[in-house]
């Protein structure tokens, strides 16, 4: 059985890993490979090509990454033409994966699209694409199988991976990373790529400064991709600088936000993740007028926070582009920090959205979609 993946973001790669994983334990022989990083290459899987380098946001960041995608692509799909997958298998990252998952489809490879793109949020023209190709979807939130339903597209919730993810112990976290577990925590996520980061890190650090004058006891926990330049965390040492307790962490998301009291987050998967780990938080974002002004014209939403937008309401403050000032991120999150009831209410909302994502399992319900639209056994559907 050969599985061709193609994922283009350390959220995707995350997935990416525990789709492999999940395949390999239900067909010890199958081989999966393609697009992926260093969590792919964990669970199990062939990265042929590593999707580093390829994912920006913004309209001039795009046009920068457009010769090497153009070069993955091709390599993609020759590999494809002479060693044929049995299936092929997106997870999200639509301008690239649109043309492969076409260009496969074309070749007779069944395509199962696993975390679909945000539809519901703008673009919805695009499902009209995903039915030409995807013989299935496989959503992760529940709200999505509705909209691919109508869209005439076969759909399965099969759950969020990230549920599946342990809690690491606040203590001991903490202490490793020379903070103490008894004072209040705060956790920086400013994102993966590295224009998030130079966008939202200094506005993060000033509100971080700002927050210790309201609470001088609170220090902070700083999560960061690996594959990140430092230069983009030079805004840090002037926090250091100050006296602000303060820790670094590469790979250490689940671990910053299990021991947080709050958090301030760029849009995007963190968000969830601060839900699962019912960590109240402030969802921020900024991006260049031009990009935020063609978003804003293509939008379904006004929300930009997935946990807001799985609740049905607003349950977390969501602070974008002007709204996004240190002035604003500090407010909130002293209040989180210093109002117990209005932390605990955040913390009961986080919680029904927890229940929205489903239970334990996600991962292995998509390995076996998959291998099932792939043309698997039934013995090796049913448990490997």
């Amino acid at each position: 059985m050969k599985v061709l993946v193609s994922c283009g973001e350390p959220s995707g790669d995350l997935y990416a890993g525990a789709l492999a994983g999940a395949i390999r334990r239900l067909d010890p022989g199958a081989r999966v490979y393609g697009l992926g990083g260093p969590r792919f290459r964990a669970g199990g899987g062939e990265a042929v090509e590593d999707y580093r380098g390829l994912t920006v946001t913004g309209l001039s960041e795009a046009l920068a990454v457009l010769p090497r995608s153009l070069a993955v692509y091709r390599r993609l799909l020759r590999l494809a033409r002479a060693e044929r997958p049995d299936v092929f298998v997106p997870l999200d990252f639509p301008d690239f994966n649109f043309r492969l998952a076409g260009a496969l489809r074309r070749l007779g490879v069944p395509v199962v699209y696993y975390v679909c793109p945000q539809v519901w949020a703008w673009r919805r023209g695009r499902l009209r694409t995903i039915r030409r190709f995807a013989r299935r979807a496989l959503v992760i939130f529940p709200f999505e199988t509705a909209i691919y339903r109508a869209a005439g597209i076969p759909v399965d919730f099969v759950g969020h991976p990230l549920v599946e993810l342990l809690q690491p112990p606040r203590a001991g976290f903490l202490r490793a990373n020379g903070l103490d577990p008894g004072a209040p925590t705060v956790a920086l996520l400013p994102g993966s790529r590295p224009n998030e980061v130079r966008a939202l890190l200094p506005e993060m650090v000033r509100a971080a400064a700002l927050v210790r004058r309201r609470v001088p006891a609170a220090q902070f926990v700083v999560a960061r991709a690996p594959h990140l330049d430092d230069g983009l965390f030079a805004p840090l040492a002037g926090l250091a600088a100050a006296g602000a307790p303060l820790a670094t962490v590469e790979s250490g998301t689940d671990a910053a936000l299990a021991a947080a009291d709050a958090a301030v987050t760029a849009s995007g998967t963190a968000t969830v993740q601060a839900a699962l780990h019912g960590c109240p938080m402030v969802i921020v974002y900024r991006l260049s007028a031009l990009t935020y002004r063609v978003v804003r014209a293509f939008a379904h939403v006004d929300t930009v926070g997935m946990v807001n937008l799985i609740a049905g309401r607003r349950v977390v403050p969501e602070l974008v582009q002007d709204a996004f000032t240190a002035a604003a991120v500090s407010a909130e999150v002293v209040r989180f920090l210093t109002h117990a009831p209005h932390a605990a209410a955040a913390r009961r909302a986080l919680g029904e959205v927890r229940e929205r994502l489903g239970g334990a399992g996600a991962s292995r319900r998509a390995a076996e979609a998959v291998l099932a639209e792939a043309g698997a056994p039934p013995r090796l559907i049913e448990g490997g």
